[in-house]
């Protein structure tokens, strides 16, 4: 009974169109004020110990790598160099925009910031080209999502959080994954354009494509940076973040040179306003969980439903179906630290793989970010494309049952994602 008070005043706090930040804290502290004996000194204590976890500081350097690579013109020559490889290709500058938003996944952590990176340049070149507005905003807006899949991901970051799973297991969990998505997508994509006999570019030869290599060679180091550093273990997840934002800044300001000085009091400012609002968002989770541990709910659900009878299988479709639904309704972040502390339990004592259930709730999360009303890769595909919500949403079908076809593929096969960590010896 305690647990269906809590939610129903979460979802009617939500319905008035408030933040879902405020809502987490105004429901704890309503219920606990008015029906727990739970003193408050310990709420400001949860307050302060909740983010105090060392993997947090990752999401603020995440951050603001993605703003600096933004800026920095790394996104325009990674395009360059996936145009000089793909574009002779069916399609073939729509084929390059979903190669660039894979080589600049692995550099920002971001959805949104991939759209927008690869988007605002690819975009308009497709339309130039003769390629339909609908096709190329269906293409970014899908690919983009790749930002939270492929690692380094803001996503597992907060998975971690919320179940003490490994940051670096996760981060390795999502490279074969990733990889195999954007294949997937650009299937559809070269399928799209073949049918309809979309442009394709002349054939690049070795020396251009070499040409193109080189130029985009820094930004592309950063992938080894990351993923090289956490592996071999020169440095922590965390430690991985600080050293990417402090290389994309160099990288962009005195290798590239195509960021000045003056530009970096306004990257600085915008990473830390979207770093306070998602630490905002950890920090009221945090205290929603630490509502739900006093109150015994993850235990009773576990009992619950191992009491019914719900295996493996129909457990992970019931925990798709309740993303995919929370998906509408709430933005990535947010799902993941309400929902997490919740379902894991559940998930361990179903004898699930902690890494791969992280994956599973990754790939969830990409699918929300694509479809209305919430979908954050539509609002900022809609500005750069000019297109309407519901045009937009017409749009990424083709490419949104792919997502949804790979969904079903990571979530009853394990071994996609746990092979990599596994042979690496992270698990």
């Amino acid at each position: 009974m305690n647990g269906l008070i809590i939610f129903v005043l979460l979802f009617a706090l939500m319905l008035t169109g408030m933040p879902v930040s405020i809502s987490l804290g105004l429901t704890v502290l309503t219920f606990l004020f008015t029906m727990t004996t739970v003193p408050i000194e310990s709420v400001a204590l949860k307050l302060f110990t909740g983010i105090e976890k060392f993997e947090i500081m990752a999401i603020p350097f995440f951050i603001l790598a993605g703003n600096f690579l933004t800026h920095g013109g790394v996104a325009r020559r990674m395009i360059k160099f996936a145009t000089s490889m793909v574009g002779h290709w069916h399609g073939g500058l729509a084929l390059a925009g979903v190669m660039a938003c894979a080589l600049f996944a692995a550099v920002s952590g971001s959805s949104p910031a991939t759209v927008v990176a690869i988007g605002s340049i690819i975009l308009p070149a497709m339309l130039k080209a003769g390629f339909p507005r609908r096709f190329g905003a269906g293409v970014i807006t899908t690919s983009g999502a790749l930002g939270i899949l492929i690692p380094p991901s803001i996503v597992m970051v907060m998975y971690s959080v919320s179940t003490n799973t490994s940051v670096g297991a996760l981060f390795m969990a999502g490279v074969v994954p990733g990889l195999t998505l954007a294949a997937l997508l650009g299937l559809v994509t070269w399928y799209r354009a073949w049918k309809f006999g979309y442009p394709r570019m002349a054939r690049a030869g070795w020396g251009e494509r070499l040409k193109a290599f080189r130029d985009s060679a820094w930004g592309l180091l950063l992938i080894l940076v990351v993923l090289g550093g956490i592996y071999s273990g020169v440095f922590t997840p965390t430690e991985a973040a600080a050293m990417s934002a402090v290389y994309a800044f160099v990288v962009a300001v005195f290798v590239y040179k195509d960021m000045g000085l003056k530009q970096v009091p306004k990257v600085l400012l915008d990473s830390a306003n979207m770093s306070a609002m998602l630490l905002y968002i950890i920090t009221n989770a945090v205290l929603f969980s630490f509502l739900m541990t006093s109150e015994q709910i993850p235990q009773a659900m576990v009992d619950w439903l191992v009491g019914a009878g719900l295996g493996p299988i129909a457990f992970l479709l019931a925990v798709n179906l309740l993303l995919l639904l929370a998906g509408n309704v709430m933005e990535p972040s947010s799902i993941v630290l309400i929902t997490a502390p919740i379902l894991f339990p559940v998930a361990l004592k179903l004898g699930i793989d902690p890494v791969h259930f992280g994956i599973l709730m990754t790939v969830n999360m990409e699918v929300g970010m694509c479809h209305p009303p919430v979908g954050l890769n539509l609002y900022v595909a809609s500005g750069i494309t000019k297109m309407g919500i519901t045009e937009l949403t017409i749009a990424v079908w083709p490419w949104l049952l792919a997502m949804l076809a790979f969904l079903v593929l990571v979530t009853y096969v394990p071994a996609l994602s746990l092979w990599l960590p596994k042979t690496l010896g992270m698990m």
